[in-house]
């Protein structure tokens, strides 16, 4: 059986930093944990755990010490609170997270009505929001949602990193029908966008695609949904315990890609449980 591997599995640049920066934290500092888990990857925030680095969910819950902040970031709200506390602060916040966070506190200064293209109920969507302080904000999650938008004389659109651009395409669309004057900013991480299309590359060319990344990976999904659309066999796994043997009956070609906060030891695992089977 042949194994695609894509090239861009693993890791993006974002969740990379912010691993170094918590490894590197935990061996330096006597009391630390994170607000909330530095990345969606269980296992790795249990390593995490293992070098004494807790999860906490609530500014008010966290001890003295130092706070970790997660790659996905944490509200302006969180954050405010964080300071007047003058704790210890490992801001490994996605630098492309940031600016997105950044260009909503300015369209939202200068008046415009901020679209946020993202799912309304992931991390850092809420973190971005914040920061639109001074007007209205909606976060839209596709076209359908935009058509229902109201009129506005002036529109900012920014984009959680990890949205696909055909979706931002697509709302942006319905966004210049909606208002007098548009402005975009397209901060979908590059890297999201390379992991998208070697995806559907690979799902082209195999009878079953495989997915690995946390459960409650936001961008994880994505990839599972753009790869079922090309290739009905597709299966999110978390580990290689998760990879069914079952799957692979008259299968000559497998697909594996994996989302942006999946390990490197659990993407080997999975291919070696493949290998395995035949």
């Amino acid at each position: 059986m042949k194994i695609i591997l894509a090239q861009s599995a693993g890791f993006c640049f974002g969740v990379k930093r912010a691993t170094t920066m918590a490894f590197d934290a935990a061996d330096h500092c006597h009391q630390i944990c994170s607000l909330g888990p530095i990345i969606h990857s269980p296992q790795l925030v249990r390593k995490l755990e293992e070098k004494g680095v807790e999860v906490i969910d609530r500014v008010e819950d966290i001890p003295e010490g130092a706070v970790i902040i997660r790659s996905h970031g944490v509200t302006a709200q969180e954050l405010d609170h964080i300071l007047a506390r003058e704790l210890r602060i490992v801001d490994a916040t996605c630098p492309f997270v940031k600016k997105a966070q950044e260009y909503a506190a300015m369209l939202s200064r200068e008046g415009y009505t901020v679209i946020l293209v993202g799912e309304e109920e992931h991390p850092e969507v809420q973190g971005i929001v914040s920061y639109a302080r001074d007007g209205e904000v909606f976060v839209v999650g596709d076209r359908d949602q935009a058509e229902k938008l109201p009129r506005k004389k002036r529109m900012g659109v920014v984009a959680q990193t990890t949205q696909s651009f055909d979706n931002l395409r697509q709302i942006i669309e319905v966004c210049l029908e909606k208002s007098g004057e548009l402005r975009v900013f397209n901060t979908i991480c590059d890297a999201t966008s390379v992991r998208q299309k070697e995806a559907q590359a690979i799902a082209r060319q195999v009878d079953l695609m495989l997915v690995i990344g946390g459960f409650n990976s936001a961008n994880t999904s994505r990839l599972t949904r753009i790869c079922s659309d090309i290739q009905p066999r597709t299966h999110h796994v978390e580990t290689a315990a998760e990879v069914d043997p079952q799957w692979f009956d008259e299968v000559h070609t497998v697909g594996i890609t994996a989302g942006a906060s999946t390990p490197r030891w659990i993407i080997e695992e999975v291919v070696e449980k493949v290998r395995t089977i035949r």
